[in-house]
């Protein structure tokens, strides 16, 4: 699967919210994958039909308490909001980066048309400016 941003950039980025959110232990995975298996993992977790951009399994804490979780991200997605939305596919794949982590730290947000004025959305898009200063805020 091709992803036009180094995975080792994306890992940092992960690494600098987890750091900016205070977990002081966490592992997560971070995978690409394409629509058939992001529709795949959507019907069968979540009950929606089709792929999605990003989905995030919580997954708990380790016997030390650091977070545990998995972030899924499908590029093809990604692409298709970042035309949409008017912004770079690399900054929109870090945008569901730093979501996904929010999302494996607890943080949640409406599934509505409200999920993008909740306080998750507010603090991912703050993270971004921080961590990948040429983002450009996404309503």
């Amino acid at each position: 699967m091709r992803v036009p941003v180094a995975s080792s950039r994306l890992a940092d980025l992960s690494r600098q919210v987890l750091r900016a959110l205070r977990v002081p232990r966490a592992m997560l995975s971070i995978t690409f994958v394409s629509p058939r298996v992001m529709a795949s993992l959507n019907r069968q977790h979540l009950g929606h039909r089709g792929p999605t951009d990003v989905i995030t399994f919580a997954l708990g804490t380790d016997p030390a308490g650091g977070i545990i979780g998995d972030v899924y991200i499908c590029p093809d997605v990604a692409r298709r909001q970042a035309v949409a939305h008017g912004v770079g596919v690399r900054e929109e794949i870090a945008r569901l980066v730093v979501h996904g982590t929010l999302h494996a730290c607890g943080w949640e947000h409406p599934e509505d048309d409200a999920r993008t004025t909740s306080p998750m959305w507010r603090r991912q898009e703050q993270l971004l400016k921080r961590f990948w200063p040429t983002s450009t805020p996404r309503a």
